[in-house]
């Protein structure tokens, strides 16, 4: 397999459309399908090449990259490819499935002679954008150098959590680092909050904190999403914020933990998401903390 790849990214959402990108502009061939193809039409004008099935995209590719919304989408749309993949194709599967989903999408490259890497990313729109995603990945050493293309180019570093996919230790790694995005994001909302309860000016609070330990750059960067109401299009909407956290909590169950502010962060985006804002960025979970939407 040479430097040049024929790669085959399945789901063009916020990451995906990044990422195919970022393939082409590292001179790889790429073919993208998505389930609305309207949103995949854009990328042609930036040389990939949009499929109208699963099968037809991943057609003689060297590798398959999934990014859908959740495992069950990513096991349905590799049925639909099944027909077109060869064995020994390798499998990139970034969507963030959950530990379930990840040992049912692996059961799936067994059957089909697929080589399998767990690899979601963490990183919201703008690193996608900008192929400066954190690879988190699982897989046999053997091919590495196999998939090293496809990670250096839409990913700033990778790391590596294992030899074997279906033991899902990338997964394990992005629930873990997700639980602390979406913590950090509820109490951003909530602080803003607050504020507005209290008639405290927001900058105030962010005063107080300049330049020392509770300070941080997300804490800007959420806050001022939402008090420059900018929170489309979102770097990370809350529909899939709250997928997410399902996911964390469902996983630390599984573990014998209870995971009391995960719980809360997923009631917190499932509200946001039943008063309309499914489709904006996280950090408009704030208006879940009251009983009507108000303005910030």
């Amino acid at each position: 397999m040479t430097d040049k790849l024929t790669v085959s990214v399945l789901g063009t959402g916020i990451m995906g459309a990044a990422m195919a990108r970022n393939l082409v502009r590292a001179g790889h061939t790429v073919r993208a399908w998505n389930r609305t193809r309207a949103k995949a039409e854009p990328l042609a004008a930036d040389g990939v090449h949009v499929a109208d099935t699963p099968a037809q995209a991943v057609q003689d590719s060297d590798v398959v990259l999934t990014i859908l919304y959740d495992g069950s989408a990513a096991l349905d749309t590799m049925r639909e490819a099944a027909p077109a993949l060869r064995a020994g194709t390798v499998w990139v599967q970034s969507t963030t499935a959950g530990i379930d989903g990840v040992a049912e999408l692996a059961a799936f490259a067994r059957e089909h002679g697929l080589v399998f890497y767990d690899a979601p990313v963490l990183g919201t729109r703008q690193p996608a954008e900008a192929g400066k995603l954190t690879v988190l990945a699982a897989g046999p050493a053997a091919g590495r150098e196999q998939v090293a293309p496809v990670f250096d180019a839409v990913g700033a570093r990778t790391v590596w959590a294992g030899e074997d996919g279906a033991e899902g230790g990338a997964t394990r790694l992005k629930l873990v680092a997700n639980s602390w995005v979406l913590a950090v994001t509820a109490a951003v909302g909530e602080a803003l909050a607050l504020s507005k309860a209290l008639g405290v000016d927001p900058h105030s609070f962010f005063d107080i904190v300049a330049g020392g330990p509770l300070d941080m750059g997300y804490l800007r960067a959420k806050s001022d999403l939402l008090l420059d109401d900018r929170l489309t299009p979102p770097q990370f909407a809350v529909s899939t914020a709250a997928k997410d956290a399902r996911l964390i909590v469902q996983a630390g169950a599984a573990g014998g933990v209870r995971l009391d502010v995960a719980e809360a962060a997923a009631a917190r985006m499932e509200r946001a998401a039943e008063q309309g804002h499914a489709d904006e960025d996280m950090v408009a979970a704030y208006f879940a903390s009251f009983d009507q939407q108000k303005s910030v």
